[in-house]
């Protein structure tokens, strides 16, 4: 076969797997620049500008945000009480 492919000549399972794929990566996108521009700065490693444009860069920007781009976040303990520090 030669050219570009159309939609209609992948199957039904190939379709649904693309689908799914997309979802997860406008998923991962929209919550990447959530966090990106609710955090403080002092919470991100690096420029808020800059992790906006990476996070765009397919499922690899919003990974390498969540991975790399975020300082560690010390979570509230389950029962309520402070937290030292």
């Amino acid at each position: 076969m030669t050219g570009k492919r159309k939609w209609g000549d992948f199957s039904a399972r190939q379709q649904r797997g693309m689908q799914l794929l997309g979802l997860v990566q406008v998923a991962l996108l929209v919550s990447a620049l959530w966090d990106i521009w609710h955090s403080s700065p002092d919470d991100i490693n690096g420029d808020r500008r800059v992790w906006t444009a990476v996070s765009f860069v397919n499922i690899v920007g919003p990974l390498a945000y969540f991975i790399v781009g975020r300082k560690g976040r010390e979570k509230p303990p389950v029962d309520g009480t402070p937290v030292a520090g």
